[in-house]
């Protein structure tokens, strides 16, 4: 195990000030975490993990809003807390480490792409833009639109309050999936929605 791995307080409690005293913070009370687990040797296979049984070839066409030979942009059809949450995908099944070099190229222009059509929409204030991989084997990232003016949102946990606030009314959601679709099939590709 790595020297960082044996100084992990395994079995106990950390503290939650860092957190708590942080103006982002979104709760009003003080919340304890789990113990911490030991580490999991070998680490379990990902979803998709060598393209087996992987959820993001297998989901529904309805959730693709956009798409380009190499690219798909894929929007949930239920709203969330947010204006909108957008994933974008290679087409093929790869991952970040995997990419091929004309992929690769192509990431860099597409992340921008996406952001600025998010960013275009009417209620946004700021998009955020992640990846994580421990999910899926298949390469994505999120696109998560920070409601505008709503500064107390900022920063890393506006995935918590995506979970936390009040869905985006249907219609509004959907005319956001649409002028997405819209948006980006201006510049090239096809709108699915």
């Amino acid at each position: 195990m790595g020297d960082y791995l044996t100084r992990l307080p395994i079995g106990e409690r950390v503290s939650t000030a860092p957190l708590t005293g942080n103006e982002l913070w979104p709760f009003d009370v003080d919340l304890e975490t789990v113990p911490i687990e030991p580490p999991t040797i070998p680490e379990p296979a990902r979803h998709g993990e060598a393209g087996v049984d992987c959820r993001s070839c297998e989901a529904a066409p309805a959730l693709d809003v956009w798409q380009d030979e190499h690219w798909v942009v894929r929007i949930p059809d239920e709203p969330t807390g947010l204006p909108i949450v957008v994933i974008l995908l290679s087409r093929e099944h790869h991952d970040l480490e995997t990419l091929p070099p004309e992929l690769t190229a192509e990431l860099g222009p597409m992340l921008q792409r996406v952001a600025r059509t998010v960013a275009s929409l009417e209620d946004v204030g700021r998009v955020h833009v992640n990846r994580w991989g421990d999910g899926s084997e298949h390469f994505h990232v999120w696109f998560l639109a920070r409601p505008r003016g709503m500064w107390q949102l900022r920063g890393a946990l506006l995935a918590v309050w995506d979970d936390l606030l009040p869905k985006v009314p249907a219609g509004e959601w959907e005319r956001n999936r649409q002028a997405i679709a819209a948006a980006l099939a201006a510049g090239g590709g096809t709108a699915l929605a």
